[in-house]
């Protein structure tokens, strides 16, 4: 499996893990605002890629219904 098809397939799970170092980072430098701020997009970036692959797999079973 090459680099491209796992970035394609994981990136959700990557940027929101990536969000959550992020945001544990900033509480324990001691910008809990922030920290709780950035903490708030892990769940919106995983609930948007859960629409984005509905919306394509709705379109695919169309394309194939034609």
């Amino acid at each position: 499996m090459n680099i491209s098809k796992i970035w394609s397939m994981y990136y959700p799970v990557i940027l929101a893990f990536l969000s959550f170092l992020y945001s544990v980072t900033l509480w324990f430098t001691g910008n809990k605002l922030e920290g709780i701020f950035v903490g708030i997009w892990v769940p919106s970036i995983l609930g948007f890629s859960v629409a984005i692959r509905q919306i394509r797999r709705d379109t695919q079973q169309e394309k194939q219904k034609e």
